[in-house]
């Protein structure tokens, strides 16, 4: 038996997606279920290693407040670890965070910190995120701030958790595919990659309206995935393909998913679906592919698979029907 839920976290099943990647090429692809975590994401990796570190270094202990700037996944697994620490959770949110994600939040006992108006030079929310964490940093003394923007621990749990057990699982992969947002994810797989000197093909993800591949920033719908600001660990180019997906695109993928493989994820593994869907005539004969599959779709039963929703923001009609 396991001491407590945090040392369930990682060692995520692998499993091949045999129905929706069908073909006669011997291309096989395999998905990473990162939403098999217990708090439902893939951000469960990142966030009980910083933690861990931080606790480990003495720089926080039981009734320690912890601030982070997370509209999403981290930020609902920040606030069970913490919960379960003893510690306080501050959670610096925007107006497009889901009233979803606020609940499950304060269920676990964070504190949510909204943000509601952008940053004036840049027009997003994210810098003016950073600046409330770093106002609240000042006003409580001893207070502890992740930066999961640019903290080690970040991608170094993907280094040494996911890349590694898709590796061992798989013995050999031609190309792995996931969505970006702070880059620690595909950063991590990147550089395991190149120091274990191996061919795989990392193949990163963005949404449409993102600046993390470059370009004009513009709206998105869906947390999670994409950034309006290019993370420090996206300063430089560690894929091999980077590819961007539109909301619609998302959703579409996630419906894909769920009506050929009865799995339920949310938007960033949908946009990773319809990426490698995309490329499928670019991949040589006989490759090996594999998917992560960042977090659970139950969160989006409202947006991604509300048939109404759908309609309204895409002007689909009456929508897909899943």
């Amino acid at each position: 038996m396991r001491k407590d839920w945090l040392s369930c976290i990682g060692q995520t099943p692998l499993i091949q997606l045999s129905k929706l990647f069908t073909n006669d090429r011997g291309i096989t692809v395999h998905a990473k279920l990162e939403m098999l975590n217990p708090n439902g994401s893939a951000k469960d990796r990142s966030a009980v290693r910083i933690i861990s570190a931080a606790l480990e270094q003495g720089r926080i202990g039981p009734g320690s407040v912890i601030i982070e700037s997370s509209s999403g996944n981290m930020a609902i697994s920040l606030a069970a670890i913490c919960s379960y620490l003893g510690m306080r959770f501050i959670s610096v949110v925007d107006p497009r965070t889901t009233q979803q994600n606020i609940r499950i939040m304060r269920a676990y006992g964070a504190d949510i910190e909204l943000v509601e108006e952008p940053d004036p030079s840049t027009g997003e929310f994210l810098p003016a995120r950073l600046n409330r964490v770093q106002q609240l940093l000042v006003e409580i003394p001893g207070s502890y701030w992740p930066n999961q923007y640019n903290n080690e621990h970040n991608y170094m749990s993907h280094y040494e958790g996911t890349m590694q057990e898709i590796v061992k699982a798989l013995g050999s992969v031609d190309y792995v595919v996931g969505g970006v947002s702070t880059c620690g994810t595909m950063l991590g797989c990147a550089q395991y990659a190149r120091d274990h000197k191996l061919d795989t093909k990392i193949v990163a993800v963005d949404a449409a309206g993102s600046v993390i591949f470059g370009g004009v920033s513009g709206s998105r719908l869906f947390p999670g995935l994409g950034a309006g600001i290019v993370p420090p660990f996206g300063q430089s180019r560690f894929m091999d393909y980077a590819i961007k997906v539109n909301d619609a695109d998302m959703v579409t993928g996630c419906r894909m998913l769920v009506k050929q493989e009865a799995i339920l994820a949310g938007p960033s593994s949908g946009a990773v679906i319809y990426a490698l869907q995309s490329m499928m005539h670019e991949l040589p004969d006989s490759a090996v592919c594999a998917v992560i599959l960042h977090d659970r779709g139950e969160r989006y039963m409202d947006t991604v698979y509300n048939d109404d929703w759908v309609a309204q923001q895409f002007n689909h009609g009456e929508g897909e029907r899943v």
